[in-house]
């Protein structure tokens, strides 16, 4: 687990915890496929589209044969085997900056929900399966105060190519009650979470107001078997997106 406070800012103690997913949730893009898109197309020219196109095949044949998520994401993780932890930086700083100037990359019902969180003396925790290049930028952005990510692990300042834990499925329920556990006085009954995909549900389950983002079916049939947390309000009801909520439960 990646944990990190912003230095430019002093913490408070907050009123409650809102965590997000980041790909699909918060961002319209796959983070950890679009920047290595742009750093090796940006570093490589051709020759880096090329590439990126073969490893997206790769990964994407594994996926299909049934490989576990978490099985993926360490793949994909190796791909960074010896690269410079401060180059990838830079490059996640270039990527964030170019793709956040076009008007689609965020979704613009969840940043509006999560700035009323913050606005309510929330902190914010983006959950992830990506890594510090890609959430830190959006992270700032935000205003979230912690990014729970995979941890790609280190040595002499270049990745190894392995990590602590996917954070997905189970390790983003830990992550989440961990990070609450941290905050005394603060009950996972009154935190947040948005999510949009089905390896969210453990994360969404864990706290007392999930919320679907994107209007997956299933997803959706899994979180209503729960009471709703305000009375009339489905959690289907913020999948069909802010303007369709009536509900003072965003």
């Amino acid at each position: 687990m990646s944990l990190v406070a912003y230095p430019d800012r002093t913490l408070q103690r907050p009123a409650y915890l809102v965590f997000t997913d980041v790909d699909e949730t918060l961002i319209t893009r796959k983070s950890m496929f679009d920047f290595l898109q742009f750093q090796l197309t940006r570093r490589y020219g051709d020759e880096g589209e090329a590439r990126y196109r073969l490893v997206l095949e790769r990964l994407r044949a594994q996926a299909a044969a049934g490989s576990p998520r978490e099985d993926v994401n360490r793949a994909y993780y190796r791909l960074y085997a010896g690269e410079d932890v401060a180059e990838m930086s830079a490059l996640g700083e270039q990527w964030f900056a170019e793709r956040s100037a076009e008007p689609d990359f965020f979704i613009p019902s969840t940043v509006s929900a999560l700035l009323r969180h913050r606005a309510a003396g929330a902190e914010l925790a983006l959950v992830s399966g990506s890594f510090a290049p890609c959430l830190v930028p959006i992270a700032r952005r935000v205003g979230a105060a912690y990014t729970l990510g995979t941890e790609a692990l280190v040595e002499a300042g270049r990745y190894t190519g392995e990590v602590r834990r996917p954070m997905i499925g189970a390790a983003k329920r830990a992550a989440v009650l961990d990070l609450i556990a941290a905050h005394r006085g603060i009950e996972a009954a009154d935190c947040f979470a948005f999510g949009d995909h089905l390896s969210d549900l453990p994360m969404l389950e864990c706290v007392g107001h999930p919320r679907v983002v994107g209007g997956d079916p299933e997803l959706i049939r899994e979180l209503d078997r729960r009471p709703a947390t305000v009375p009339g309000c489905a959690v289907a009801c913020w999948s069909m997106g802010a303007e369709a909520c009536d509900h003072e439960c965003l």
